[in-house]
């Protein structure tokens, strides 16, 4: 069963966006990162989906 979406304490690269989702969906975390500098190439607000994702998913508690 998959958790809730939070972004991880351990296992950031960055904000921990990509680990959190990567948990949540029961994907591999470099699958998700390579997913999403995949989707840069793209035009669309890829860059700010994440920046909003940094503020509103809540960081795991300790």
């Amino acid at each position: 069963m998959a958790s809730d979406l939070v972004r991880p304490r351990s296992g950031r690269v960055i904000a921990g966006v990509c680990a959190g989702l990567a948990r949540r969906f029961g994907l591999s975390p470099w699958l998700v990162r390579v997913l999403f500098l995949a989707s840069l190439l793209l035009p669309g607000p890829q860059a700010v989906i994440y920046l909003v994702l940094w503020i509103l998913v809540p960081a795991e508690r300790a």
